[in-house]
């Protein structure tokens, strides 16, 4: 069968074609991208073609190819922050999934080329770099002891903080593993399948190995169970988690008022194993392969993050320059200079 578009083909059944072709064809066949990918582009076309729909007054089964230009683009993103409340990290990543559909039709629609080119030009937007939350090893440990290990689901919640913390994996990669994936005798490790299917090796503490021994035998789970559950047995989900820290922490909070001004969420952990690696002087090449990070530049981040890191380099910084201790006097602008800085 022909792979061209018969020239009796609606214009809407062609945008349906690109799309299908899109998927099937380029990100899945020949592209091989993960779960995760296809899932994030789905949803963000799912929202471009919704947004055309309803500002053209129809149905989704009548957007046509020439309806994806530039200025439809340009103000899809603008609904998604002023409507919708978006931030720009969500903005921009929505438009990437814009962005290579058509470049994707570049090769396939020579006739909105130019137009579909203008589209992949667009760049993404700036924003302000939030502050990464993390907690500090005391906190953490502060966090774990609100698990009861006495009860079979509080030495899961256990487990699972401190597996979370001692692997620094995401909370999708930690969810998906099951009870094969560890090796808990020496050199005792887990192989995880990571971000974009590559595959890496997290070392285990000593004591996070015996917990989960302990905790693999009360549960009785087979090698290939799934090595997190709910009271169900059935796999626990992202959300679970997200109530398991959520709660600990509110309890944690009481004991501790000064986490009153933090959050948890399953990436806090993330974030809490690096910063902790970084304390501990492990070089960001080294933190890079344990969180599976594709670049090292995402890893630097945390440089920024960590203030006993900070701390520690302005405290080796004052004894290197061997500055007088002293009384130092109040510095006053002179009138000059302060009729200076009021004519600028």
């Amino acid at each position: 069968m022909s792979n061209q578009i018969p020239l009796s083909l609606g214009r809407q059944d062609r945008l349906l074609q690109q799309v299908e072709s899109f998927f099937r064809d380029h990100l899945q066949r020949t592209r091989g991208a993960s779960r995760h990918t296809i899932l994030s582009y789905r949803d963000s076309l799912q929202l471009f073609f919704c947004y055309l729909a309803d500002a053209k007054g129809g149905d989704v089964s009548k957007l046509r190819l020439d309806d994806i230009t530039e200025t439809n683009v340009l103000a899809f993103l603008d609904h998604l922050q002023s409507t919708r409340g978006n931030s720009v990290a969500t903005r921009n990543s929505r438009l990437t999934a814009v962005r290579n559909f058509c470049r994707y039709l570049i090769r396939k629609d020579t006739t909105h080329a130019a137009e579909f080119g203008l589209i992949v030009s667009i760049p993404g937007k700036k924003g302000p770099k939030p502050v990464i939350p993390y907690l500090e090893p005391a906190e953490v440990k502060l966090l774990l002891e609100q698990a009861n290990q006495d009860q079979l689901l509080g030495l899961r919640d256990y487990v699972l903080i401190q597996f979370l913390y001692n692997t620094g994996m995401r909370v999708s990669e930690a969810l998906s593993l099951s009870v094969d994936a560890l090796e808990l005798r020496t050199p005792r490790q887990v192989r995880v399948n990571g971000k974009g299917r590559k595959d890496r090796v997290c070392p285990l503490w000593r004591d996070t190995a015996s917990l989960l021994k302990r905790y693999i035998a009360r549960w009785k789970l087979g090698v290939e169970s799934r090595l997190f559950c709910n009271k169900r047995r059935r796999p626990l989900t992202t959300s679970g988690v997200a109530y398991i820290l959520e709660r600990h922490f509110e309890m944690a909070k009481k004991k501790n008022p000064i986490l009153r001004k933090r959050k948890i969420t399953p990436h806090v952990m993330r974030h809490s194993c690096a910063c902790a690696l970084l304390q501990s002087g492990v070089d960001l090449v080294t933190i890079r392969d344990l969180l599976g990070h594709e670049d090292v530049r995402s890893t630097n981040r945390y440089t920024r993050a960590n203030m006993k890191t900070k701390r520690q380099a302005l405290e080796a910084f004052w004894k290197t320059v061997d500055l007088p201790e002293g009384h130092v006097a109040p510095w006053a602008p002179k009138p000059k200079l302060l009729e200076m800085l009021a004519s600028l």
